[in-house]
Formats: C-alpha cells, structure tokens, sequence
C-alpha cells in the first residue's frame, strides 16, 4: 500500500477513534486494529507505542473541553493519574515478559458483565451521587489508577469503558463527571507508556503527527457533541462500545 494512501486510510481510523474516545473511551477499538492491519509484520510494541502518540493528543484535548464546562473533581483525579501513571509504566514493561492475549477471555466476562449491570440499572450515571470526596475517595483512586492504569500499559482495550464504569459505581459520578475523571488518568497512562515505549522500541513518528491532528479533530468533535447532549447521550454511547468490545473479543477469543 503506498504511504500517501495508507496515511489517509489510517487518519480517517485516528478520527473516528478520537470521536468515540472523547465520549466514552474505547478509540483503541478502531485506532490499534488499523495499525496491525496496515503494519502485519510490524513489533506489536512499535504499533502499541505509535497508538498511544496518535491518542495522546486528543485525549488531552478532551479533557480540556470537558474541563471547561464541567468540574473536575481533582481530589480524585489527581491521586488517580498519579496512581495510573505509575500502573501503566509496569504495564508496558509487562508486555515483554507475558502475552497480553492471556488476558482476553477475563476481560471478555468484565465486559459482559458491565455492560448487563449498566442495561439493568438505568439510573446508573444519570445523576451524581457523589459524597463529598476525602480520604476514602482518594483511596478508591488510587486502586482504580493503578490497576487500570497497568491495564492499560499492557493491554489497553476498554480502558476509557473500565475507569468511566467505576468512577460511577464506586465513587457515585454522573456520565459527565466520569468521563472527565477518566480523560485526566487516560493522559497519565498515555504518558507513561509513551515514555516506556519511547526510550525502548523504534515508534512511526511521522504516521503518529498526521494520526495525533486526525485524532484531536475528533476529539474535539466528540467532546462538544457529549456536552452538549449530555448524560443520556454518553451513556448511549457507553453501552454501545462496551457491546462493540465484547463482540470484537469474543471473535479475538474464539474464532480466531
């Protein structure tokens, strides 16, 4: 494939991918699988390390927009990044010593298994119940930032999905305020793993430049439609990538 059209193909990917992220998370989904396909004989950690490049930059972008309209609950956000930063470094070091594909049928259950809880509960994220955040809430953070955040390091899809669905169930956030909280540590374990994968394998960087401005225009895109429609709309959103990633595990899992 020549690189003006391949560099087309996989900036329309990045855009969608930055889209979908900006809402809910999971632009993984569609950015990572496009590299393989147009990289098959390329090191998984080099396509791995170009990903988060391209996503980095949207994911930032989100995050400010999100910022800027709604609160971000810092006493909660900033333990967690600091926690996911530090997860998602492990995570990558990880990748070399275990196949990440060991992990897929678990995830495929927590998927299932998210997505049956938040079709059930259709309260859930519609409004905050949010305590006020101390000790407790600092603590929580920092669990769930350092465990998805090594989630993320070392394998990566459904992170945004994971951390939004827990900062609802465990901390009482509404859609809106999750997805935020999850934007602030998704730049943390971007970060990280960029830093590892950088000074360890050769990345794209010019293919991630042109996928970072793709991505950012959907981000962008994505997080103006989000606040402008509201909760409803990313839990819509929510639901229908968790369903997305099930169905793409579950053929990774079974019929590969």
């Amino acid at each position: 494939m020549e690189t003006e059209y391949l560099f087309v193909v996989l900036g329309f990917a990045a855009l969608f991918a930055g889209f979908v992220d900006a809402v809910v998370g999971g632009g993984g989904l569609i950015q990572l699988p496009a590299l393989f396909t147009a990289f098959p004989t390329a090191m998984p950690a080099t396509l791995f390390g170009t990903n988060k490049l391209a996503s980095i930059v949207g994911t930032s972008s989100a995050a400010i927009q999100y910022g800027r309209r709604v609160r971000i609950p810092w006493r909660v956000a900033a333990p967690g990044a600091l926690a996911a930063l530090i997860g998602s470094w492990y995570g990558a070091k990880a990748v070399a010593y275990l196949d990440p594909a060991v992990l897929r049928p678990l995830i495929l259950l927590l998927l299932v298994l998210v997505a049956l809880y938040t079709f059930v509960r259709k309260d859930l994220g519609a409004v905050s119940t949010e305590p006020e955040h101390g000790a407790r809430s600092a603590l929580l953070a920092l669990a769930i930032g350092l465990g998805i955040g090594f989630y993320d390091g070392f394998f990566g899809p459904g992170t945004g999905s994971f951390l939004i669905f827990l900062f609802i169930r465990l901390l009482g956030m509404d859609f809106l305020r999750a997805s935020v909280s999850a934007k602030i540590l998704n730049v943390a374990t971007n970060v990280a793993a960029i830093a590892y994968f950088a000074g360890n394998v050769e990345l794209m960087w010019a293919l991630a430049a042109v996928m970072a401005v793709c991505n950012l225009s959907g981000a962008v895109l994505g997080s103006r439609m989000a606040l402008r429609h509201g909760t409803g709309f990313v839990r819509k959103m929510f639901l229908g990538v968790v369903l997305v990633l099930i169905a793409r595990l579950a053929y990774d899992t079974f019929l590969r």
